[in-house]
């Protein structure tokens, strides 16, 4: 595991080399490359290849870790053999002949959810759950800082996990390893939040990459699960893809050569379809999915509260939700009559979801709805009781199997319209996950990149995006916040982005009194006592601003009465004037402001140098205040 975290920072001598200069002497070399002007580009062509090549590695070692603990449990003891996806590599090899043993299985199961329960509750709590909703926290919530020990805690206990029969997805784990990673890094080279915060993601769209073979869904999929609603963290979209194509790569160079491009579940499917009529059916489909959408996530957290109240050591309930999920996998199984499909309820559940994909009718749609339900139920019961694992990969489960028994009973009724029910599974898998995580852009590509089926583009945008809408009332990620004006990482975005959006002339100025530059101090003296006036613009016979003074400038002149009548409005004034025209837009006005320290700035006219007025920090801040407060009204209005 050290392979994850090497830091090169080694002891701060003569005769040592820190991560820093490391990393600087790399970038040197690649802004020769790319020019010295373009230094922004080569840090980021630097770092997220880094956060690419380390989010690969875990990637190898997560999947070969929870390969190795299901071969050693559930293959050897339980003789369970679920079936991986068509593009999956393992290296291990199960006894197909035996019989299933349903004491080794549930103990196996078991004991994978105490070890879990017991790593992560002793050494990161954080690491409960699924990884994904932890990574978005960090980055509203906690400046993109992520403790180096969770990913590699997060790896162990979600190979356990997953490994021993838990129902979970790979997803989680493998983005909370090359988030941390991102994150360590960040913090180790003293980078700002904001370049932690877009590592942060750039580790995440790595993992999934990696993990799913889908580099260009990945990358928009870290910007975009970030928030519930249609918006995007679009400064993180080009450093995510450069690691996300470097973590695919490093990934499929370990498999071997007939699968190291291959999309997860095979190339060889090729459906399409001919008739727009075919969206009818499909139309109906998003009924189902919203309603299984909004019991998974009911579900899920119901449990997960539900557990939090169970009188037992945390480290135990683990252990109690998998056991739960075994009993749930076997009695389906031995109530249909040992239908080996239905036990893909544990695990990771892709053996079904590959076979309901080139062939839906061997399985039929009694034993698709049974394995779609209860895979709600096991990974609630799995990963709401602090197991580890994600929800994507039981997502794209419970929304394949939905789609493909609707689409066998509308092969059935309609057989023109629903030609091949197989369709119904692909768009199925997108439409449940869009509309379950908010995710709608980047799960209709990574399905697309999954399945290598790129001819159903249609049918599946129009379904995601109708869950998508559909679903805006819940979310499986409860971390995400609406919009990145609502995220606590854009706070001073969104005063910039308001403050922008006004102008000094939206603003009611204040009128002052102004000075003659030929006015003596004597005259000057004369006039403060009748103004609470702090800042006196002067001007000339034309009526030109040529300069300003404070009652600062002329207090040293208070008891010197003797040059009085020597001294004028121009020994005290400065040339150098701060000012604004009513074109410049609050932001501008509110960078002058504390650039010289005042209270209020002169405004003057574009042509001439007249004045218009003086503009008050306290007006500006109160107009900002007003707009944001009819913002949240319209807001509120609209929900």
């Amino acid at each position: 595991m050290a392979l994850l975290f090497v830091t090169l920072d080694l002891e701060r001598d003569s005769n040592s080399i820190s991560m820093g200069t490391v990393m600087k002497s790399l970038a040197a070399v690649v802004s020769w490359f790319v020019g010295t002007e373009n230094a922004s580009i080569a840090k980021w062509i630097l770092l997220s290849s880094a956060i690419g090549i380390v989010a690969g590695l875990g990637a190898i070692v997560f999947q070969i870790s929870s390969q190795a603990v299901f071969h050693h449990t559930l293959g050897n003891l339980a003789h369970y053999s679920p079936g991986e996806p068509r593009g999956e590599h393992t290296p291990f090899t199960h006894d197909a002949e035996s019989p299933l043993s349903p004491v080794m299985l549930l103990v196996a199961i078991t004991l994978g959810g105490l070890v879990s329960g017991i790593l992560v509750y002793t050494f990161a709590p954080e690491a409960e759950g699924h990884g994904t909703d932890a990574a978005i926290e960090a980055f509203h919530q906690k400046r993109g800082y992520i403790k180096p020990l969770i990913p590699i805690v997060k790896l162990v206990a979600s190979a356990v996990t997953i490994g021993t029969g838990g129902s979970g997805g790979r997803e989680g784990p493998i983005a909370q390893i090359g988030a941390g990673f991102g994150s360590f890094l960040g913090t180790r080279l003293g980078l700002s939040s904001r370049d932690r915060r877009l590592m942060l993601t750039a580790g995440i769209a790595a993992g999934v990459g990696s993990i799913f073979r889908a580099p260009l869904a990945a990358a928009i999929f870290s910007a975009e699960i970030l928030y519930r609603d249609a918006d995007l963290e679009t400064d993180a979209i080009i450093p995510s893809a450069i690691s996300s194509i470097v973590g695919f790569s490093v990934y499929s160079l370990s498999l071997p050569a007939d699968k190291r491009f291959m999309p997860l579940f095979g190339n060889g499917l090729g459906y399409s379809v001919t008739s727009i009529a075919e969206l009818l059916p499909l139309t109906l489909l998003v009924a189902v999915l919203v309603a299984a959408s909004f019991a998974y996530v009911r579900v899920f957290y119901g449990l997960h509260a539900a557990f939090k109240k169970v009188p037992v050591s945390p480290q135990l309930r683990p252990a109690i939700g998998a056991f739960l999920t075994g009993l749930c996998g076997l009695g389906l199984y031995f109530t249909s009559g040992r239908n080996p499909h239905l036990l893909s309820v544990l695990s990771t559940g892709y053996g079904v979801l590959q076979t309901a994909l080139e062939n839906a009718q061997s399985l039929g749609a009694t034993t698709l709805i049974l394995v779609a339900v209860f895979k709600i139920l096991t990974t609630s019961l799995t990963i709401g009781s602090g197991g580890s694992g994600g929800v994507f990969g039981p997502s794209m489960v419970i929304g394949g199997c939905l789609g493909a028994a609707v689409g066998l009973a509308a092969h059935s009724v309609v057989p023109s319209l629903a030609p091949k029910p197989e369709i119904f599974a692909i768009v199925g898998m997108a439409g449940f996950f869009a509309g379950s995580a908010h995710a709608p852009i980047s799960t209709i590509i990574m399905v697309s990149e999954m399945t290598g089926d790129y001819r159903l583009l249609l049918p599946t945008m129009w379904v995601s995006t109708l869950c998508f809408l559909l679903c805006h009332r819940w979310s499986l990620y409860e971390k995400q916040v609406p919009t990145r004006m609502d995220s606590p990482a854009h706070r001073g975005d969104f005063l910039v982005d308001v403050l922008e959006g006004l102008h000094v002339k939206d603003v009611q100025l204040r009128q002052r009194e102004t000075i003659r530059e030929s006015m003596t101090m004597k005259q000057i003296m004369d006039v403060l006592p009748t103004t609470r006036q702090s800042i006196f613009p002067v001007v000339d016979m034309g009526d030109r601003v040529v300069g300003v003074f404070s009652i600062d400038d002329v207090r040293s002149y208070f008891f010197d009465q003797s040059i009085w009548t020597l001294a004028n409005a121009r020994d005290v004034m400065t040339t150098r004037i701060v000012s604004l025209t009513p074109k410049d837009d609050l932001n501008t006005a509110l960078r002058r402001f504390t650039s010289v320290n005042v209270d209020e700035l002169p405004v003057l006219s574009e042509e001439g140098a007249k004045l218009l007025g003086m503009l008050s920090r306290k007006d500006t801040v109160a107009e900002y205040n007003r707009r944001v407060l009819a913002h949240q009204e319209a807001v509120a209005a609209h929900a």
